[in-house]
């Protein structure tokens, strides 16, 4: 094929997948011409996760008519002027190419007017070409609807994910602009209901309980820009003693969650500089840096950090999407950064304290070898309530739909499905040898005694193998012992989260897990697993969003197996807890009885073998 230049039109839609690539791209690109327009209110309706429909309304300073075609030709904009103006960018956007690039893959229908004009004007363009201008009356501000997006490019439509997923990422979007920006007023509107709103006043705080919810809301913390730590030879934070101006061309403010605040995965660490919502791994390694030793390994906190500094220290124009920023003196902010929020916690961390309203666990750590035989006793009846599990011959692989059982009480597990509850005793796999149990060490491992030397157990993982393999043969016979709550506890999560939500609400029912939305943000749970009973409701659901959002566990099959996984780990032992011989004993029996009693559902060991030989050799024997 011979070298030709290829068509206008062409280059446009080449061009349009570096900018627009799914709706929340084309809602970020409109809202931040939008909040570059002096927008005080802005409304964002979609509908079919963005594909069908998109638009954004706003009361900005509008287009004046003279220019509103100009808007939609490429590298057209009134941000920059010369070479020059990148070096100091104040605004969001600065290339324009996002209305050139979103009018050639889609639909597009723009009514503005400038403050300065009596009318407005309408045009439409339509895979790149202008096909509409008029004159009409309109509000001061500009109003963009986006229809059919890639209807000009069918590949990249392909290629989209869900209407709920794509719908999560435009709330993920809109909640991190509000976050930045309080003193604007968002209204989110999907498929006609709103599912989410932010007041304008300018308090951050009220936009966190928009988004969060209350309960997360007052476990924040707020972040200001103080001066540097001063390092002590042993790394320990010190004195307020600033090295000569490091701070002071630099400001970091905004809310980070106490240490008793965390999530399992990364989603809710937000970043902004100078306005714009960014990905750096070094300002998120700063503020893991510092939480160390506050956090468990594993857990992330929660924070919305705005970092403020010369536009002349930072470059913007690095990647299409803006996403991504270089710093001039990249050294500089993380220490600012990490100092600032080290300092805060030092400072300010709230004390842990027991919440009366929480259910306490039945198994709490105990490192006291005295405990009362009471409490054993209590502990071993748990362990013995368990039935025992069949071998997978013997269940069968079918899980049909199941009702859910009216409650009896406030304190009686009921059971779904089934005619009975009742188990015949199985025949044990002999997976297993025969283990005598000797003791426990480390209030973490069990120790036991078999015929070709000894054996270390994993108290945690043991457990969580016998809990998952239980529930797996409840749900096969369709016989989960579900607990109905007399009292629905009402569960404020963000507004990604809901969507999630309710994209598995289904696949959660089927697990005895029964939610109700109750508002924009805020779901009732109904029911709840009988293994959760003694659980933390609002957390345990967190964690199970949390999973969801994560994407699929290596050993899951399903999301219904990897949600299943997450509550047989909550309702595990925990290591740290003291047993006793009659516990262990029953313990070790139950996971004799396991189909794969070699490792957790996550596929970690349970237990490590220690052989005879092995032993006779480290002692010198032979």
């Amino acid at each position: 094929m011979p070298i030709h230049i290829l068509p206008a039109s062409l280059v446009s839609q080449i061009a349009a997948g570096e900018v627009v690539e799914r709706p929340a791209s084309v809602v970020k690109e409109l809202i931040e011409n939008a909040i570059d327009a002096g927008a005080t209110d802005l409304t964002i309706e979609t509908r079919d996760g963005g594909r069908s429909f998109i638009r954004i309304s706003d009361n900005g300073s509008g287009i004046p008519a003279a220019e509103v075609e100009l808007a939609f030709g490429r590298h057209a904009t009134s941000k920059l002027a010369s070479v020059d103006d990148l070096n100091h960018i104040t605004t969001l956007g600065f290339r324009g190419e996002a209305l050139a690039s979103i009018a050639s893959v889609a639909k597009v229908i723009c009514m503005t007017r400038s403050r300065e004009e009596t009318v407005g004007t309408r045009i439409t363009v339509e895979g790149g070409s202008i096909v509409e201008r008029s004159s009409i009356g309109a509000p001061a501000g500009t109003v963009i609807t986006v229809e059919n997006l890639f209807y000009t490019v069918p590949a990249r439509l392909k290629f989209l994910k869900s209407d709920t997923t794509e719908r999560r990422q435009i709330d993920t979007l809109i909640s991190r602009y509000a976050m930045a920006y309080p003193t604007i007023r968002f209204n989110l509107i999907h498929n006609g209901r709103t599912s989410f709103q932010t007041t304008g006043n300018g308090s951050l705080p009220d936009v966190l309980i928009a988004v969060y919810g209350v309960e997360v809301a007052e476990q924040m913390i707020s972040l200001t820009s103080q001066p540097p730590l001063r390092e002590h030879p042993l790394g320990l934070p010190t004195a307020n003693d600033a090295p000569s101006g490091e701070g002071e061309r630099v400001r970091v403010a905004g809310y980070i969650s106490a240490p008793t605040l965390s999530r399992a995965n990364r989603s809710d660490m937000t970043i902004f500089v100078n306005g714009r919502w960014v990905q750096d791994r070094g300002l998120n390694a700063a503020v893991l840096q510092a939480y160390h030793t506050l956090l468990m390994v594993g857990r992330f906190p929660l924070f919305i950090i705005r970092v403020e500094l010369n536009p002349e220290d930072v470059d913007v124009n690095v990647h299409p999407a803006k996403t991504e920023v270089r710093f001039r003196s990249s050294d500089a902010i993380f220490r600012v950064v990490q100092r600032s929020v080290r300092r805060t916690l030092i400072d300010h961390a709230p004390i842990p304290q027991v919440q009366p309203s929480t259910p306490a666990s039945t198994w709490q750590p105990s490192f006291d070898t005295h405990e009362a035989p009471s409490s054993h006793l209590a502990r071993l009846e748990q362990l013995r309530s368990l039935q025992p599990v069949q071998s997978s011959v013997d269940r069968g692989s079918g899980i049909g739909d199941q009702g859910f059982a009216q409650v009896r009480g406030p304190e009686t597990p009921t059971v779904v499905g089934g005619p009975s509850s009742e188990v015949e005793p199985p025949v044990a796999n002999n997976q297993l040898p025969p283990l005598r149990v000797i003791g426990q060490i480390g209030a973490l491992y069990v120790i036991a005694e078999g015929p070709d030397g000894m054996y270390l157990i994993d108290q945690h993982a043991a457990h969580e193998r016998v809990l998952y393999e239980r529930f797996m043969a409840d749900k096969a016979a369709l016989n989960i012992a579900v607990q109905h709550l007399l009292d629905p506890i009402p569960v404020e999560v963000s507004p990604d989260e809901s969507t999630l939500l309710e994209e598995h609400r289904e696949v959660l029912s089927a697990i005895g897990l029964q939610l109700e939305p109750f508002g924009s943000s805020t779901w009732l749970v109904r029911s709840i697993p009988a293994l959760l009973i003694n659980d933390d409701i609002r957390v345990a659901l967190n964690e199970l969003v949390a999973d969801l959002i994560a994407g699929d566990l290596p050993f899951a099959a399903n999301e219904e197996a990897k949600l299943i996984t997450r509550v047989c780990k909550r309702a595990a032992i925990k290591g740290g807890q003291v047993l006793s011989l009659p516990e262990m004993n029953e313990l070790i029996r139950q996971l004799e009885l396991c189909v794969s009693p070699r490792t957790c559902p996550h596929g970690r060991p349970t237990m490590i073998h220690f052989s005879a030989s092995q032993m006779a050799r480290e002692f010198g024997r032979i």
